[in-house]
């Protein structure tokens, strides 16, 4: 526990400044309209793709018997490809809503 603590102090500003980004991002993502919604998602799709390519970097470069880091890779690779999977389905289903009904 002593080592968390002292991880949160030595690192105080920068645990501000991603609670700030939290934040400013839940209210910019607030504030889209409706018809940007399909590219940004397809930007989110991007961006989780190379949050899928530095996981798999992790768990290439972690050592055998570091466990944590060799679960949180897998975790994070499962997560991300369940994202972008589902950011292209939803993204496919909304530009289905476009196309002209036969």
């Amino acid at each position: 526990m002593q080592i968390i603590l002292d991880f949160f102090r030595e690192h105080i500003e920068l645990i501000y400044i991603v609670i700030l980004m939290i934040f400013l991002g839940i209210e910019i993502i607030g504030r889209v309209p409706s018809v940007l919604h399909t590219p940004l998602m397809s930007g989110a799709n991007a961006i989780h793709g190379v949050v899928i390519i530095g996981a798999i970097i992790v768990m290439g470069k972690a050592e055998s018997d570091n466990y944590l880091a060799l679960i949180l890779g897998f975790l994070a690779v499962v997560l991300g490809t369940l994202n972008v999977v589902g950011g292209f389905v939803v993204t496919d289903r909304m530009l289905e809503m476009f196309k002209k009904k036969k």
